[in-house]
């Protein structure tokens, strides 16, 4: 059953009736607007702050971003760099004399009656993103998507509709921002493969710092363009972030092959058109017959972009190492990582404010030579520990107290840290004693009550965490009969299913509930032992 793309109630459904098969090829491409963010505009002094200032409309605007007669542009080579830096990253090839076009058209937010940019002599042309099937989560081994080109151009303002006024407000504070527009070939045959190079490309951006890579603020937008088979492309525009653009690839395939197989290719699909996307559906904007003619021409204010050869080198040398490297490096030898956890570190995630990914590598690589150095003969069981203890605990910790990472690193830093895995590792403190000490220690930075010289060994005996020996087995024997007892009267069929052996996973709950019970004072296989001889399992 296929999804009729006129229902569109249906829509919910798509991932249900979704898929792409050889009778209906997808071919898609993407063009991506990203904001850079320089300290001044595009082609004034004015402050770049587009999104900082929305509350003071037209704070941010220069003579020549409202376009005041008399006013020239005057370009900022911050701009030049950030675009360099980009075009060495996706392997394009540089242009040594770019220049600026006029692209004309008027608009109330576009003052000038044209915006520049780069159409006939981009900065730069033919480059490439690689995906990889284990780091990107694609489904071939990898995926080379080409570049046509990058150019530099100025963003507009913004309109603001007011429908009850009956009303248009224009807000300049974006306007002559600079953008770089990414035009891609349509090489994109699957949505995993554009959400992948999507994050690849914000990930990119923000590794660079030339841009904060947000789809929600409109940092970064992106324009899709699909069509199947070989049949006029359609763009798609309006699209704010990943779960949209995903689902508005789905629908528009959908719709196209619909479209197809009733026979009315000829008359619906025989011409280019744009369309929006409205949460729901894809809905028609324009055709191409009432596409403006641009009218592009060099503009005579600005000269050539002449760049010398040399620059290339050092921009070359400049650029960080790779996120790709950077979680192969992760996944090897010594830290033998997970794919999800070198990506975790690696990744940028602006939407978290207790840490940034930065930091918490540094915090990481910085604990675990420290634990190396300690350890010199460590197991590939043990050099896991502190990956499982800075990704899972300590971070799942930051965000619980909403507590930063900076503040934590001055009072437990990796040396501290390190005391505290080696505390685990020797087997003093439990797993669960372990949970107990860490929470109360960032709780402790958190309230400003910890000392100065953190004594950790102190602080163990005070919270009673130590793993103990001398406790009876008669005593943790009576522990385990009472909480089976209390545990079967609320609920029979648990232990019921862990003596049967459907619910075998199910000892693991009373051995927390006992571990809860002494604070992690007993290890936790004791347990497992103890309640299977109770149980009678194996």
């Amino acid at each position: 059953m296929m999804l009729g793309f006129r229902n569109t109630s249906l829509f919910k459904k798509t991932s249900r009736f979704y898929s792409i098969g050889k009778d209906y090829r997808l071919i898609c491409g993407l063009e991506i607007h990203t904001q850079l963010n320089t300290e001044n505009k595009l082609f004034s002094l004015s402050t770049n702050a587009p999104f900082k200032s929305l509350n003071t409309p037209n704070k941010h605007v220069s003579h020549f971003d409202a376009s005041l007669p008399g006013t020239r542009p005057r370009l900022n080579y911050e701009c030049v760099l950030g675009a360099l830096k980009l075009a060495s990253s996706l392997n394009c090839n540089i242009n040594l004399n770019s220049h600026f076009d006029r692209k004309h058209y008027f608009y109330g937010d576009q003052p000038q009656g044209y915006q520049l940019t780069q159409h006939y002599s981009p900065i730069a042309t033919e480059g490439y993103m690689t995906l990889h099937n284990d780091i990107d989560n694609i489904d071939t081994p990898t995926k080379i998507i080409n570049i046509i080109q990058l150019q530099i151009e100025q963003d507009t303002g913004m309109s603001h509709y007011d429908d009850y006024e009956k009303t248009t407000m224009i807000d300049l504070n974006r306007s002559n921002v600079p953008l770089i527009e990414l035009v891609t070939k349509p090489d994109f045959t699957t949505v995993p493969q554009v959400i992948a190079f999507i994050k690849k490309y914000q990930n990119l951006v923000r590794n660079l710092d030339i841009s904060t890579g947000n789809l929600e603020t409109g940092a970064i937008r992106v324009d899709v363009n699909i069509s199947v088979d070989t049949y006029p492309r359609v763009e798609l525009k309006n699209l704010p972030n990943t779960s949209s653009i995903s689902n508005a690839i789905k629908y528009e395939y959908m719709r196209q092959v619909n479209i197809i197989k009733d026979g009315k290719a000829s008359k619906m699909l025989n011409c280019q058109e744009t369309r929006g996307w409205n949460g729901k559906e894809t809905v028609k904007l324009r055709s191409k017959e009432t596409t403006i003619d641009y009218r592009y021409m060099p503009d005579p204010e600005l000269g050539c972009v002449a760049l010398d050869p040399s620059i290339l080198v050092d921009i070359k040398r400049s650029l960080p190492i790779s996120s790709d490297n950077e979680i192969r490096n992760l996944m090897g030898e010594p830290y033998n990582l997970t794919v999800k956890n070198a990506k975790l570190l690696c990744m940028h995630n602006e939407k978290n404010e207790q840490y940034t990914n930065e930091e918490v590598k540094n915090y990481y690589l910085s604990s675990f030579d420290l634990f190396e150095k300690t350890n010199p003969k460590l197991s590939p069981k043990d050099r896991k520990i502190v990956a499982n203890w800075v990704i899972n605990e300590l971070l799942g910790n930051l965000n619980k107290l909403e507590l930063t990472l900076h503040k934590v690193e001055q009072l437990f830093p990796p040396k501290k840290f390190i005391e505290f895995i080696q505390l685990l590792k020797g087997g003093i403190i439990s797993n669960t004693g372990g949970k107990t000490l860490l929470f109360h220690i960032l709780e402790s930075i958190k309230n400003n009550t910890i000392q100065e010289n953190l004594n950790i060994p102190e602080l163990v005996k005070l919270l009673k965490i130590e793993v103990q020996s001398s406790i009876k087995e008669d005593e943790l024997l009576s522990q385990c009969k009472a909480i089976i007892e209390k545990v079967n009267n609320n609920d029979p069929k648990l232990i019921e299913g862990i003596i049967s052996g459907k619910k075998r996973n199910s000892l693991n709950y009373l051995v927390g509930i006992a571990m809860k019970e002494t604070r992690g004072r007993v290890k936790a296989t004791e347990y497992q032992r103890l309640f299977k001889c109770v149980l009678k399992v194996e």
